[in-house]
This record gives structure tokens, sequence and C-alpha cells, in this order.
């Protein structure tokens, strides 16, 4: 079969079969062959079931992605598979491939300052950002956890406008993030940045979670529409699971 050494070279550089879709082996033997598979089609995809159930009887021992200081391991990719619920390290790793996708004009928080923030306070998180001026950035993320659920705020500094990316009808005030761009503002000595900011009323999504915030914020950083939806997000998880593998963003999505 011509796909048994793609397969083989798909699980080797992924873990794992979580990200491989249908169009991956039909570009590949479109690629290898350059013919017309498509009577064959119903039997050469039960052929690439049967072969992937059995390589997953041999796990590749400790497959993991080091990138810079994140490290994920199958079980973090794991998350990105089915409806599981995105952890903290996955969060943060593709926030960095966005910040890097972005050329650095965009900076996205780690997932963590915002617990920081509402348990301690300004004084709790003022050196998370001692190396970055937040105020040379075009627009700052803050994924944002409130108890079993994930949502964004974004900060725009050209036009001062903060704006909350949510499903659930959860209160701007809630998550504190002007008051907390106020105080850096006075501390870095940012003054015109002190005032003027406006909220923006929030964005809303029928089924919210990690996923839907990751591609918030890829879209936004990379000023993209967000025309994407619930149906999507299946295919959306198997894209991001490959660029974090990948260790950058793809031109596709």
């Amino acid at each position: 079969m011509f796909f048994l050494e793609f397969l083989d070279d798909f699980y080797r550089i992924y873990g794992s079969f979580i990200p491989l879709q249908k169009s991956d082996v039909w570009k590949h033997l479109k690629r290898k062959c350059n013919t017309d598979f498509s009577e064959r089609k119903n039997v050469i995809f039960t052929e690439v079931a049967k072969y992937c159930a059995a390589i997953l009887q041999k796990p590749v021992p400790s497959f993991g992605v080091v990138y810079k200081k994140h490290t994920l391991t199958l079980e973090d990719l794991s998350t990105l598979a089915d409806q599981n619920w995105l952890n903290d390290q996955v969060m943060n790793m593709y926030g960095e491939l966005i910040m890097e996708s972005a050329h650095h004009k965009v900076h996205f928080l780690n997932s963590f300052f915002h617990r920081q923030l509402m348990t301690k306070g300004y004084d709790g998180v003022k050196r998370w950002t001692k190396q970055v001026d937040l105020f040379s950035k075009s627009l700052l993320l803050v994924p944002v956890h409130l108890e079993v659920h994930w949502c964004l705020v974004t900060a725009d500094f050209v036009r001062k406008a903060i704006c909350l990316y949510d499903s659930q009808g959860n209160a701007l005030q809630k998550v504190n993030i002007l008051k907390y761009l106020m105080t850096e503002a006075r501390e870095k000595q940012q003054t015109a940045f002190e005032n003027g900011w406006t909220k923006i009323p929030q964005q809303t999504n029928e089924n919210d979670c990690g996923v839907f915030v990751l591609e918030y914020s890829r879209c936004l950083a990379l000023a993209k529409p967000l025309q994407f939806s619930q149906r999507d997000i299946p295919k959306i998880r198997k894209r991001i699971y490959k660029e974090l593998c990948d260790c950058k963003l793809h031109e596709e999505g």
C-alpha cells in the first residue's frame, strides 16, 4: 500500500493519529501516485483505519515537543482530541506561536496571569511584564479561566478598546483587565494610556471553549476575520495539534 510509509512517518512526527485527516492521506496518494483513486476511496480508508489501529498497539516512547520554555507531552497534546478541555501547557505554547507569527506586535499573556491578578492584584503580576513594553504592542491577548470556562479579553492599544470574547455572558468588569492596564500605564509612565479606554460589546458563540479562545487569538493577531463556528472545531483541533508539533502556525485555516 502506498500510504503505509506516510502513516509511519505521520505517527513518528505527531506521536498519535489525533490530528490525522482523510484529506492528509488523499493528498499524499495524489502526490505519490498521480492517479485517481476515487472509486477505491472507501477501501483505502478502511485499510488506513486498520493500519492505524495496529500501529497504536506500539506507542511512541516518551513522545513530546520542546520549544523554547515550553514542553508538551503526548498527554498535553491529547487534550486536543475529541471534546477534551485544553490545558495551560497547550494554551501557552500556542500563544507563543501566535506572537511569533504576528512578529511580536501582539502579546499573549500566560494563562496563569489572570488567576494571579484576581488573587493577588497588580503587585502579584507586575513582574510578569518586566521585560515587555505592552504599550509598544498593537494588541494584548489575555486568556481567562473562569471556573470551568475559558474566555478571551483583548486590549487594542491603537483604538484603546477592550473587548471580551465569551459565550457565557460574563461581565467585562469581572475579569478586571481595564484596572490592570491603567495601573500598568502609571507604573510604566505611559500617561497616554491611563484613560480614554472604551468597552466594546462582547462577542458570543454558542459553545465557547479553549479551542475557540485560541482561534479567536489567532484570527485577531493575524488580522483575519472570525469566520469559524462550532462545526469547524474538530478540524481546528487537528490543525492546532500539528502546529504545536511543527512549532509554527500554518498558512491555511
